[in-house]
């Protein structure tokens, strides 16, 4: 059980390394410097010879080699493929260790479904030429395994009992802050993977105007490509003006609502931290988000949105487990 709880620990701490690592990937243009999956160019590694280089642009000849985005594709490769070895660890050790176990057997054994989830969604990402759905699905379950590997690791290293709470009003809201916070990402994602970050560049207004021309219809047809309609024509500005607009609107949602539910939580001594913390990150993820459209997406800016998204996450997963319902 000792050996458990320290891999699943690892685990949820690699699982965070590679969001972070796969955002950068994806911001810096690299998700299909591999054109094949799971290898690169044919081999389990990046050409790096001449005569390496050649064979791989004989057998890929439409395909430019580009080692740097090759190798960071595949690091970001091998990092999923050990963290899937991890996770098929966890689950065997919670098989062997079910007595012990703080919580339900299914909860280790559905991150393994995830994993396969994620194994598909990365071929696919590769094979479909990054259509914005698989890939904001891709960062959806990426984010739902650290969830669940965060709860893991807090239910089995936490001695502290929990809270119960008398105003059901607040349990039901910490609950679906979960369902929110997802909500949220999977539209911050939506508005990366169709490069609608830099649709509009000020802030609150969408060039000069409060509520910009916008095409809804184009903008969230899940079933597109990359930059196309469904028809196959070119997106239009209007579309990618939707896009952010709404994922604007889901921001200032999730402050207002993560806002008084910290406030209300606050009372709560065993849940101070933790909501002091939640607003800190809230801001955070806020302020890098508006930035992000003022200086046109700098690398460092663009990552750190996804990495104060993770932290979200991650401190909304650990309320969520501190706290329950008091049952009549």
């Amino acid at each position: 059980m000792n050996l458990f709880k320290k891999i699943t620990l690892f685990t949820t701490i690699m699982t965070f390394c590679l969001i972070v690592l796969g955002a950068y990937v994806r911001l810096s243009d690299a998700g299909l410097g591999c054109p094949d999956w799971p290898g690169c160019f044919g081999t389990l590694t990046v050409p790096e010879s001449q005569l390496a280089i050649e064979k791989a642009q004989h057998t890929f000849p439409d395909q430019v080699i580009e080692n740097d985005k090759a190798w960071k594709e595949m690091v970001h490769r091998y990092v999923a493929g050990l963290l899937g070895l991890l996770i098929l660890s966890i689950a065997y050790l919670a098989y062997k260790n079910k007595k012990s176990l703080k919580v339900n057997i299914f909860v280790p054994y559905s991150l393994l479904g995830i994993v396969f989830f994620q194994a598909m969604l990365g071929m696919l990402t590769v094979t479909l030429l990054l259509k914005p759905i698989i890939v904001s699905a891709h960062l959806i379950g990426g984010m739902a395994t650290l969830a669940i590997l965060t709860y893991l690791s807090y239910e089995h290293f936490n001695k502290n009992s929990k809270l119960i709470l008398k105003k059901s009003l607040i349990f039901y809201m910490a609950r679906f802050g979960l369902i929110l916070i997802f909500m949220q990402i999977f539209l911050g994602g939506w508005t990366s993977t169709n490069y609608a970050g830099l649709a509009c560049t000020d802030f609150p207004t969408c060039h000069g105007q409060w509520i910009p021309e916008m095409d809804f219809k184009n903008a969230f047809n899940i079933f597109r490509n990359l930059g196309q309609t469904s028809e196959g024509a070119p997106i239009s500005i209007n579309a990618l003006h939707a896009i952010q607009w709404i994922h604007r609107v889901g921001a200032i949602t999730v402050v207002i609502y993560f806002g008084y539910l910290s406030y209300a939580l606050m009372k709560y001594k065993q849940l101070r931290f933790e909501a002091i913390l939640l607003l800190i990150i809230l801001a955070a993820q806020f302020f890098i988000g508006i930035a992000n459209l003022i200086l046109h997406l700098p690398m460092v800016l663009a990552v750190s949105h996804n990495l104060t998204a993770a932290l979200l996450v991650v401190i909304i997963t650990i309320l969520n487990s501190k706290i329950k319902k008091q049952y009549a």
